[in-house]
């Protein structure tokens, strides 16, 4: 989001937070408006108008197949809204503001009624909901999610899109198709479709699931919360602004637009990317343009993290905390535990314990060192894959998997000797300091793979900070 889209939002949630009423109703609305309106411009003819469209009926279509209360009358009144919604967007194709909520004019209308059948069709031949629905809504998102991340993949469904709507060929790129949100879309929707097959998800009405899985101010950026957590803050009864939670929520958003907008887009100017790390052969300009992204994909991070957060509680809604000082932690583990901490505990809770859990109850005996290798070595590789089916994303998952277990075993070798020496205060300063420098120093090197394209160059990069050329 610009600065100019986050102070817009911004002034439209505090005309609406001293209103009290139908608070359900607005965040709703807002969070369909929205992902229309912050969905990037796309080369593919309409596709800017089909993405959000797709949003919502993956999210409604994850909804039945979770949901008891099937359509029930504020359900329907809930589909009717929807529905309305996207026709009004897709009508003002005729109208001179037709780029309102669109980057680009919308599709034929009739179009989008079609779908809409299509779409209701498939619900009603799906009355009876069985788990083998949940399953294949699971393989439906990873599906999908391997498309956006895999470039060749992307490039394929790009160049069979452009071929579908007359357009050519021949520019075919994998930044044809930018999902907006769609990472932290299908974590929310996973999320509640493995509860559901647990017997763990609360009932809930369809405005508050849609709400739950597109609410605005976490849509883009996170963080992602749970859907029994986020239900109880929106059942509450929303008093309205007072001066305690419009300081708070300031003093939040201040916070947050100034780490992105002057601390994180300063330092992006000499942070390290593709062009100047083969242009920079100086081994100390080559640190510093390694801190320089250290710092700025923290606070560019962290940054909107703290706006969403901001502008969630002038709401009501007390989204969870994402960092926690993460750059200040002694260990590895402790980084990670307060690095995007709402991203760590989604896949410990629905990747690491399951595989752990059944690593255990495997028939062949398997050692803990092995078991601990596997379990943290497969998890920040899956970490890796999340941000990009590529190379350099899976060596930097990698690099902190390989990291965690050897912290881990490190540990446990040193764990009683340590405490002996560090019998002192200032021993003990010594060797959280000592630790805070390594693990630092041991995360901003696994940045060079994140933030260049190309595993050949990042190895240059890392052989030079070592005076290796």
């Amino acid at each position: 989001m610009t600065i100019i889209q986050i102070l817009i939002i911004v002034f439209f949630t505090l005309l609406f937070s001293f209103i009290k009423r139908d608070r359900d109703l607005f965040l709703l609305i807002a969070s369909v408006l929205i992902i229309f309106w912050l969905q990037p411009a796309l080369p593919i003819r309409g596709f800017d108008f089909w993405i959000p469209t797709l949003t919502l009926i993956i999210t409604i279509f994850s909804w039945y197949i979770t949901t008891d209360n099937t359509f029930n009358r504020k359900n329907i009144f809930t589909l009717a809204i929807i529905a309305s919604i996207i026709l009004l967007i897709n009508a003002t194709r005729y109208f001179s503001f037709a780029q309102i909520f669109t980057p680009s004019r919308p599709p034929q209308i009739e179009i989008t009624f079609i779908i809409f059948l299509i779409f209701g069709l498939v619900l009603f031949l799906l009355r009876k909901i069985s788990a083998s629905f949940l399953t294949l809504g699971l393989i439906l998102l990873i599906g999908i999610f391997l498309i956006l991340k895999i470039p060749a993949w992307t490039l394929w469904l790009s160049a069979s899109l452009r071929g579908f709507v007359g357009q050519s060929v021949e520019t075919v790129s994998a930044l044809d198709i930018r999902w907006l949100g769609f990472s932290y879309v299908a974590f929310r929707l996973i999320h509640t479709i493995r509860d559901k097959q647990a017997g763990r998800l609360p009932s809930v009405d369809l405005s508050e699931y849609i709400t739950y899985v597109i609410f605005f101010p976490a849509f883009t950026a996170g963080p992602i919360d749970k859907i029994e957590r986020f239900i109880k803050d929106l059942r509450q009864p929303f008093a309205g602004l007072n001066t305690e939670i419009f300081f708070n929520a300031g003093q939040r958003l201040i916070i947050g637009l100034f780490k992105k907008f002057v601390i994180a887009d300063t330092l992006a100017l000499i942070a390290l990317n593709d062009t100047n790390a083969t242009q920079v052969n100086s081994t100390f300009w080559l640190w510093i343009l390694v801190y320089a992204y250290a710092f700025q994909i923290y606070f560019d991070f962290s940054g909107y993290t703290d706006i969403a957060l901001g502008i969630a509680k002038l709401i009501g809604i007390n989204l969870p905390e994402n960092f926690s000082s993460p750059y200040l932690k002694p260990n590895l583990t402790q980084f990670w535990n307060n690095w995007h901490m709402t991203l760590t505990q989604w896949f410990r809770a629905y990747f690491f314990n399951p595989i752990t859990r059944g690593l255990r109850s495997w028939q062949k005996p398997m050692s803990m060192p092995m078991m601990i290798l596997l379990t943290q070595v497969a998890t920040m590789a899956l970490i890796g894959f999340w941000h990009g089916v590529t190379w350099n994303f899976t060596i930097w998952g990698l690099w902190h998997g390989l990291g965690l277990f050897i912290h881990n075993r490190w540990n446990d070798f040193t764990k009683a000797k340590a405490a002996e020496w560090a019998s002192t205060s200032f021993r003990q300063s010594i060797l959280s300091v000592s630790g805070i420098i390594f693990t630092f120093h041991f995360v901003a090197l696994g940045w060079i793979f994140f933030a260049l394209s190309s595993p050949v160059t990042s190895w240059n990069v890392v052989l030079k900070l070592f005076g290796v050329n």
